[in-house]
């Protein structure tokens, strides 16, 4: 019998090159949504859209 604990692949670390892309897609991300909102007919449109709903 080991004394050391089995580790289930869920618990080991991401690999740096996995967070900083991870990272840099939420940044993209963040960035285009940013991008949309400064565009005033988007903006009418989605309210049409979420109102059109209820």
């Amino acid at each position: 019998m080991t004394d050391q604990p089995t580790l289930h692949p869920a618990d080991a670390p991401l690999p740096r090159w996995l967070r900083w892309g991870l990272g840099a897609a939420a940044v993209l991300a963040t960035l285009g949504v940013f991008a949309l909102y400064q565009r005033p007919e988007f903006l009418i449109n989605l309210a049409d859209q979420l109102w059109a709903c209820f």
